[in-house]
């Protein structure tokens, strides 16, 4: 990935955004809550050392290997895609408000709308609620649709999400890949 960014580098990085890795008729787009600010200074999603979102997608069979972030373009081969709920990048996600969140929905949402992904995979479900207004929903498949989308509410893969083990992400991954390989059209083409 290159060096680690400077304290300086990352306070410079606040508020600023890392682009989708992003396309039409995606199998997954997986959504993190926003971006850090390592992911800021490199320009790449889930950036910082000890983000298991990496190791999850490999281990839930999505991978063929763990990719590092500098390689996220990869996804896009695979019918996978990364964006955020909140754009803006900050040290941590809870100096988000509830405000913020909620409006990241309503515009995640019109992203969805315009991409048509097969899935909505939000990563972290105390996010997923705010920006949702569903506050008690669980980790899994949604009831919820985004017009021909379906939606999976996924645990943060932060490090930080100490409630979670690696073992655990990984399981709720794969979870979510037996899914979209149960749901696979039977001639391998994305419904319209």
């Amino acid at each position: 990935m290159g060096p680690r960014p400077t304290k300086e580098q990352l306070a410079a990085a606040y508020g600023t955004i890392v682009p989708d890795v992003l396309a039409p008729g995606l199998d997954v787009l997986f959504c993190g809550i926003n971006p850090s600010l390592y992911s800021a200074v490199l320009g790449v999603h889930f950036a910082r050392p000890g983000n298991r979102f990496w190791p999850a997608l490999h281990r839930g069979g999505f991978t063929p290997r763990q990719f590092d972030p500098s390689e996220q373009h990869e996804l896009l081969a695979l019918k996978l895609g990364v964006t955020n709920v909140v754009d803006r990048a900050t040290a941590r996600a809870d100096e988000l408000s509830d405000d913020e969140l909620r409006d990241g929905g309503k515009a995640l949402v019109v992203k969805v709308q315009r991409a048509k992904p097969r899935w909505l995979a939000v990563l972290g479900i105390t996010a997923y609620r705010l920006a949702f207004g569903e506050p008690k929903a669980r980790v899994g498949r949604q009831e919820r649709m985004i017009g021909a989308t379906n939606v999976w509410a996924l645990p943060n893969p932060s490090g930080l999400n100490a409630h979670w083990t690696p073992a655990g992400l990984a399981e709720e991954f794969a979870a979510l890949r037996t899914q979209l390989v149960t749901d696979r059209p039977p001639n391998g083409l994305h419904p319209q």
